[in-house]
């Protein structure tokens, strides 16, 4: 019986700018980076609160995908089309701030939500995030 889940592939552009963003800016840890077998980089970050589960950083590239695959991915990319997910905080204001001045481009400022606080931002990997400071239960 599955139990957990306990990697999820999120495809970029380039490994090198994923790990500045991810590791140096969005503040994830990393959890392996290693060079395998014909120069495939495995690398993978976990979050802060979340380090059961492994982010790999994977390029839209062979042997991961195939060439014509890979080829549709990096278009996506490129043109900054796969949502990756939500991304939880605790401030989504003081949060948005922080990673505005760091550079990080912002497609919608926080904004109360049915569910929560919410601002959107491009990775400058070619993925987008909602950015969500939820709200706290309700009796």
């Amino acid at each position: 019986m599955i139990t957990r889940l306990g990697h999820t592939t999120m495809f970029v552009l380039d490994q090198a700018k994923a790990f500045e963003i991810y590791v140096n800016v969005l503040g994830f840890k990393v959890h392996t980076d290693m060079t395998m077998e014909g120069g495939f980089r495995w690398l993978t970050v976990t979050a802060p609160k979340e380090p059961s589960l492994e982010i790999v950083l994977a390029e839209a590239k062979p042997p991961i995908l195939e060439d014509q695959d890979a080829a549709l991915v990096r278009q996506l990319l490129e043109r900054n089309a796969l949502g990756a997910g939500v991304l939880e905080c605790d401030d989504c204001e003081a949060t948005f701030k922080k990673l505005s001045a760091q550079g990080i481009e912002f497609t919608k400022t926080p904004t109360k939500e049915f569910y929560g606080i919410e601002a959107v931002f491009k990775d400058g990997c070619g993925n987008w995030f909602s950015l969500t400071e939820r709200m706290p239960p309700q009796p």
